[in-house]
């Protein structure tokens, strides 16, 4: 065969025989960066900051609150969650605890919205904002005994009409920790008379594990990490007048848990509109799902869980907890599971339209993350919250 006889390429062919490769590679490339991305989220960055705590008020407004060494900062979406505004500061408080669930606690209700905080010496501070203002103000003090606080550990939660609680380990009765009690009605912008509703038989409950509460109507449930006879296991204690009174404690699950030293993971509780109680927690290296009075159910390896419900239909969950480096959603049914990113201490929330929010802590920064029904990982959601 005659090579001289065989026809060369135009320039101009040549020229778009190149550019076609490139393009090629470039969308090749392209791929592999979206596909990193979606499986290795990060989150935005919101701000430096430790210890995030996410809420919705009646109108879905978002919140985000977290501290920064003795100063508390607040972010705010009218939005839903698609935009945030600039960090606010909400106060500061010398000494501040902060760090492994240690930190600003946040609660919003119709009108109100606030943010409690304790210092080193015990005191328990606490700071309201009225939403018709969006002016936060410095208040005062839960605990009507000073200083009886000093673990720092205490969780609030509030009803839809602008009631709010809190639960605290307190050590007011022999210098030992128990779980004391305290409700605030917006309006009024002062604490009731603390109470002491759960004091161990053995002196004291587990020192350092955050007890948890939550409400739906007058329905209040507070869990804890109890210490009897050398087992740290998880109990409930109810309320069914809004706080009045309180009935006896029960155990979680049907194992338990001898161990010497504290875990230092408290778990988190829900009630949804049925008034049925469900929890998370962690035994040894594993995260249980339980109801009062029914076997646990293992859902996944994990720490530092926290749990809501899709209040809207009664029907679903989403779990968050951790897993080594990372964080992630599961539901309470099986091991399916969404990557949130890298960090610790993950919290969320669902909106109305079965959005899932979520905020959490990395490298001292708070990092957030949307989850949208439109997402890859619709089914999942789907599935958790049964729509």
């Amino acid at each position: 065969m005659n090579l001289k006889s065989l026809p060369m390429p135009s320039p101009q062919s040549l020229a778009k025989s190149i550019m076609k490769k490139i393009l090629q590679q470039l969308a090749f490339l392209t791929i592999v960066v979206l596909l990193v991305a979606w499986s290795e989220p990060s989150g935005v960055i919101l701000s430096a900051g430790l210890q995030p705590q996410i809420s919705l008020d009646n109108s879905e407004n978002v919140r985000i609150v977290y501290g920064r060494a003795d100063s508390i900062f607040c972010l705010t979406s009218t939005n839903r969650g698609e935009t945030f505004s600039k960090s606010v500061l909400v106060g500061r408080i010398n000494g501040m605890h902060l760090g492994m669930t240690r930190g600003p606690q946040l609660a919003s209700s119709a009108k109100y919205s606030v943010i409690s905080g304790i210092d080193t010496l015990g005191n328990i501070h606490f700071f309201q904002l009225t939403h018709s203002t969006n002016e936060w103000e410095y208040k005062g003090r839960i605990n009507d005994v000073p200083s009886s606080a000093p673990e720092g550990l205490l969780s609030i939660a509030a009803d839809t009409k602008d009631n709010f609680y809190a639960v605290w380990l307190d050590l007011r009765q022999n210098r030992r920790n128990n779980i004391c009690f305290s409700s605030l009605s917006g309006k009024r912008g002062k604490w009731n008379k603390n109470e002491l509703i759960y004091i161990s038989p053995d002196g004291h409950v587990c020192e350092c594990c955050k007890p948890t509460i939550a409400v739906n109507g007058g329905k209040i449930a507070v869990m804890y990490r109890n210490w009897l006879n050398g087992s740290r296991d998880l109990y409930v204690i109810t309320s069914e007048n809004a706080g009045k009174s309180f009935q006896g404690a029960k155990k979680l699950g049907l194992d338990t848990w001898k161990l010497v030293a504290c875990p230092m993971d408290g778990g988190d509780i829900t009630v949804d509109n049925d008034g049925v109680i469900q929890t998370v927690w962690r035994r040894e290296g594993l995260v249980y799902y339980c109801k009062p009075k029914e076997r646990e159910i293992n859902i996944a390896k994990g720490k530092s869980c926290s749990i809501v419900s899709d209040k809207t239909n009664n029907k679903g969950l989403v779990i968050a907890m951790q897993e080594g480096e990372n964080v992630k959603l599961v539901g309470q049914n099986n091991q399916n599971e969404i990557n949130v990113g890298k960090g610790k201490f993950l919290k969320s929330t669902v909106l109305k339209n079965k959005e899932v929010l979520c905020v959490w802590e990395h490298n001292k920064s708070i990092r957030y993350r949307k989850i949208p029904t439109s997402s890859t990982n619709t089914a999942l959601i789907k599935e958790w919250l049964h729509y």
